[in-house]
């Protein structure tokens, strides 16, 4: 398949379909829809649906249907991407190129490969743009597609401009030869745009806008609407750069009124930018600002792309312009960010050199001359005169406002009456240096007055008439370009009245062709019926449908239906009905030597028979009447029948060939009709028995769901009091110990006033006192029972958000989450009390009184070292607190903490092995609701 095409052969392919527009019409429409794809983006989608439709039913084998597939992808996602779907488009085109890789597609393969150049290409993604470039030429030289290798070379010579001028020219400058006459205008298009980009950059602005009227007009008859847009805009800025700014505007209304209608961000965007940056030279801010605010919304989705960075570099000039100092310098930062991105130096050298000359007037000369410094060096890089001389100047109107030393990238900096008198004069000599440059009056105007603030009025008397000459000779290369921009304008309304001249004789070519519209009318209307027609699921539904139609378009006083059956041997009549009645039940072996039906279903032709109304007919279908003219066609899909449908007529010659064109279209649509209503009728018992297993299976999955949440809650849970266990506290535990630890951090972060105090963990380990003795006095089902009532008293002291763990024989942990360390001795006294001040119930009326002791900790237990100990480290400390609870006496707590005076470092092994002794040295504090709870007597309750 091609990839570019003039309008003309577009033409000639929708005639062709026009006139022959069948469902078998797959690839036709297929390449339609290919070649739509910028000139009518709606319609392309459009067909290419209908072309997926298609593909679904038609006979044809594996790979060629995955290559209609691929194709359909690149056309959805080249749609996509001029609708700035960016992250659709490169998935659909990867998606294409899976597809033509595994069919060793080349073309296929090259086509996906530069799509995606120009996709990534908005992306700001140089690197793998340049490599998608590379892949397609490779793909297409494979194939030996010379247009596409040519085209891919074009596309690669085109973005190489933007990231080094002079190398782009010693690598392509002689590809494409200078005579282009020759070449395929789609392949034009590219390479003109190409060259106009040089002569643009060289600031050979005739030569660019004849190039770029090339690029137009080539683009124009190849359906390149994008292009097309591009190079109106350009001829545009060409035309601004001649000074003439009423063609230029001319040129920016044409390229924004075909943007708009596409609704194509890049497109409209261009559009607007280009239009602004008129209206700034002809002194227009405001408007040029609002259109570049416009731009910068619709282009939202494309922020990689070059064009976002060109509105950006001309909404900082606007805004240097109004003064708004603050708006132009963000505006150069994001640029040079953008720029940098791109890997795009020119952009680079515009925005260091716009960030200085804003900088300058926010009254900050050292970031001033650092970015002019920068844009200058750049220029240098790139050997761009022009940026140079800009640069330069900024960095005089520096050193005129402020004494600051002197660096030159150019060359070693010498001895000059001012550093501003420097700059200028290395701009003169820049200047030197390029052909055919004149110097403007301007920055002459800047050296006289340089001048003259040092005394030195003869030299600045000097440089003034040399100011005034050069006004004059830029006056006269003014009037030049103008009039170089008038000789264009002449040219393109010449070549637009040739234009005219042939659309006329394609006019005339179109009244010849009258006839063949009138037939359209009708294939139109059979288009329209054969979609009511496919629309029906039911056998009968499609019978009565054709059946209306066929007396609505042909004389037809005998229709019938014959179908196969399954024994691929013999047909029966599935519908029939003349002159309004039944017909009667029919049937016959496809092998019948008289039968038209069976001629027509074995041999799959058309057979049409005239006879005479009177006299005997052998062919004659049984139970009808006798007919002037019948007309037979099979009813197939592919290569498979499904039947024969049959239209007869007392008149003679009734089914020319306009007749037997609308049958063909009818039996075309009836095969595909009743092939889906067969296809729908297995896909409703198909679902109906999945239905049913599904139903079963849904079923079968709520029981088991509903059995292993309770087998998970049982591992969880202890059986005997319904509380967790451990391996529940392992379950989450860790999300806790995370989150308190992001708490702490913040804390020591923050000042103390700005945290909560309740972020801490604190560990409560829980033992009943003398509870050996319940079991040996009362027995161990006495015992169950008082561990079952220690459940609900310890629920009394526990939030919903803590865990309580039974955590072996009769201790409990309880897992106070969130909590203010300070607070953790009131809880302890809590539990001691709810566990003491009501007596336990035992079986029969027996109530025993009993106590409990506490121990507990916190984690971290170092706030400062929050790593330094674990949190089964902290358990563990809380144990020891619990020891020495029982150990005062029971019916106590006691509670760990850390001090000031903690050594982190093997703090866990110095309190586990000699408590006492961390007690002693201040490395932990302890506290207890009883004294001498510990041998030292330093606790409080």
């Amino acid at each position: 398949m091609e990839i570019l095409v003039l309008d003309e052969e577009v033409a000639k392919l929708e005639v062709s379909l026009l006139a022959s527009r069948v469902p078998s019409q797959l690839l036709d429409l297929l390449e339609l829809s290919w070649h739509l794809r910028q000139r009518d983006a709606a319609r392309a989608i459009s067909l290419a649906s209908e072309v997926e439709a298609l593909s679904k039913i038609a006979d044809i084998p594996h790979a060629e249907r995955n290559r209609i597939l691929g194709r359909l992808d690149l056309i959805r996602g080249e749609v996509k991407w001029l609708f700035a779907e960016l992250d659709v488009a490169e998935a659909t085109v990867e998606r294409a190129l899976l597809l033509f890789k595994g069919l060793d597609d080349a073309i296929g393969c090259a086509d996906a490969h530069w799509l995606l150049a120009l996709i990534i290409a908005d992306r700001s993604d140089p690197n793998r743009r340049d490599a998608e470039l590379e892949l397609a030429l490779a793909d297409a030289r494979r194939a030996g597609d010379s247009l596409r290798s040519d085209l891919m070379e074009a596309t690669m010579a085109r973005f190489a401009v933007f990231r080094d001028l002079h190398n782009a020219q010693a690598r392509w400058g002689t590809r494409f030869g200078s005579d282009l006459s020759n070449l395929h205008p789609g392949l034009a298009t590219w390479v003109y745009d190409y060259l106009g980009l040089i002569a643009f950059q060289i600031s050979d602005f005739e030569s660019a806008a004849t190039y770029r009227l090339q690029m137009y007009e080539n683009a124009m008859i190849t359906g390149q609407v994008q292009r097309i847009i591009i190079a109106a805009t350009n001829v545009g800025c060409c035309f601004n750069n001649l000074n003439d700014y009423q063609g230029a505007l001319e040129w920016m209304k044409r390229g924004l009124e075909m943007a708009r209608p596409t609704g194509w961000p890049a497109s409209i965007g261009l559009g607007l930018i280009q239009t602004a940056d008129t209206l700034r030279h002809l002194g227009r801010l405001k408007a040029a600002h609002d259109l570049l605010l416009e731009a910068l919304t619709i282009l939202i989705p494309l922020s990689g792309s070059r064009t976002y960075a060109i509105t950006l570099e001309y909404m900082g000039d606007v805004a240097l312009d109004r003064g708004d100092y603050i708006v132009a310098l963000d505006t150069f930062l994001e640029l040079e960010r953008r720029a940098t991105a791109l890997n795009q130096s020119d952009m680079q050298t515009i925005a260091l050199r716009g960030q200085s000359h804003a900088q300058l007037h926010l009254g900050r000369p050292e970031e001033a001359l650092a970015a002019g410094l920068a844009s200058l060096a750049l220029a240098v890089e790139q050997r761009n005169g022009f940026n140079q001389i800009d640069a330069l100047r900024v960095l005089a109107q520096i050193h005129a406002h402020h004494s600051l030393p002197i660096s030159d990238p150019i060359s070693t900096p010498t001895t000059a009456p001012t550093a501003a008198l420097y700059y200028l004069n290395r701009a003169l000599d820049v200047a030197a240096t390029i052909d055919g440059y004149t110097v403007p009056g301007s920055l002459l105007d800047e050296i006289a007055r340089e001048h003259a603030n040092i005394g030195d009025t003869a030299q600045a008397y000097a440089i003034a008439v040399k100011a005034i000459a050069a006004r004059e000779k830029t006056n006269s290369a003014d009037a030049t370009n103008r009039a170089a921009a008038m000789q264009i304008s002449h040219q393109t309304e010449r070549a637009h009245a040739e234009a005219q001249y042939h659309q006329e004789l394609a006019m005339s070519e179109a009244k010849r062709a009258e006839a063949l519209q009138q037939t359209s009318l009708t294939l139109e209307r059979l288009s329209a019926i054969g979609q009511e027609i496919t629309a029906h699921l039911d056998a009968n539904a499609v019978f009565q449908t054709l059946y209306k139609h066929v007396h609505g378009l042909l004389d037809a006083t005998h229709f019938s239906i014959f179908l196969m059956e399954p024994d691929g041997v013999n047909f029966s009549c599935a519908f029939g009905i003349e002159d309004g009645q039944p017909l009667p039940a029919l049937r016959g072996p496809i092998s019948h030597p008289s039968s038209n039906v069976a001629k027509c279903a074995r041999e799959r032709v058309e057979v049409i028979r005239e006879q005479a109304s009177q006299g005997y007919n052998p062919n004659q279908i049984p139970g009808t009447r006798t007919s002037s003219s019948a007309l037979f066609f099979p009813l197939t899909i592919g290569q498979r029948l499904l039947g024969v449908m049959s239209i007869q007529s007392p008149q003679t010659q009734a089914y020319a060939e306009r007749e037997r064109l609308i049958f063909r279209t009818l039996c075309a649509y009836g095969a595909i009709a009743l092939e889906n209503a067969t296809a729908y009728r297995q896909l409703e018992a198909t679902l109906k028995t999945l239905r049913d297993t599904q139903s079963q299976l849904v079923d079968k999955n709520i029981e088991l769901e509903h059995a292993y949440r309770e087998q998970q809650q049982a591992s969880l849970t202890d059986p005997l009091t319904g509380l967790r266990n451990r391996r529940f506290l392992l379950q989450h535990i860790d999300n806790d110990v995370a989150m308190t630890l992001r708490r702490n951090k913040k804390r020591l972060q923050r000042a103390a006033a700005e945290m909560p105090a309740d972020i801490d963990l604190v560990f409560f380990m829980i033992d009943i006192d003398h509870f050996k003795l319940i079991n040996d006095k009362y027995g161990h089902a006495a015992g169950d029972l008082v561990l079952v009532q220690m459940r609900e008293r310890l629920q009394k002291v526990a939030r919903e958000t803590d865990y309580i763990i039974r955590w072996g024989g009769e201790e409990f942990l309880l897992v106070a989450r969130g909590t203010d360390r300070s607070e953790a001795k009131i809880i302890a006294e809590r539990l001691r009390a709810a566990v003491s001040s009501l007596a336990f119930d035992l079986a029969d009326g027996v109530k025993i009184a009993k106590t409990c002791s506490v121990g507990f900790a916190c984690f971290p237990f170092l706030p400062e070292h929050p790593r330094q100990l674990s949190w089964s480290q902290v358990v563990e400390l809380a144990d020891i607190g619990l020891y020495h609870a029982k150990q005062s006496g029971r019916d106590a707590w006691v509670g760990m903490y850390a001090t000031m005076q903690s050594n982190p470092e093997g703090l866990f092994h110095r309190i586990t092995h000699d408590t006492e002794q961390a007690l002693r040295s201040g490395e932990m504090h302890a506290v207890s609701s009883v004294k001498n709870a510990l041998t030292m007597k330093t606790l409080t309750g």
